[in-house]
């Protein structure tokens, strides 16, 4: 997946996450925008939204944050 890929996706996870949603909700969510991502992927696009955003949004930001770094401890399993 290439940068702007990437922004894609962390654009798309900025303007779907919401407090009570699960890191699965968050990837299917996620999939029906961007079918062909890997969860890889959109853990990696979260990382960099996380960076970009954070002074804008820094509710968003955090979300994004449990999310990646749970799935960052997943795929280190």
């Amino acid at each position: 997946m290439d940068a702007s890929e990437l922004q894609a996706v962390g654009n798309t996870l900025m303007r779907l996450v919401t407090p009570d949603m699960t890191p699965k909700e968050l990837v299917k969510a996620v999939r029906k925008v961007h079918p062909d991502a890997k969860k890889k992927d959109i853990a990696r696009a979260a990382f960099h939204a996380i960076i970009a955003n954070a002074d804008q949004d820094l509710g968003k930001s955090r979300n994004l944050q449990a999310f990646a770094l749970a799935e960052r401890t997943q795929q280190a399993d």
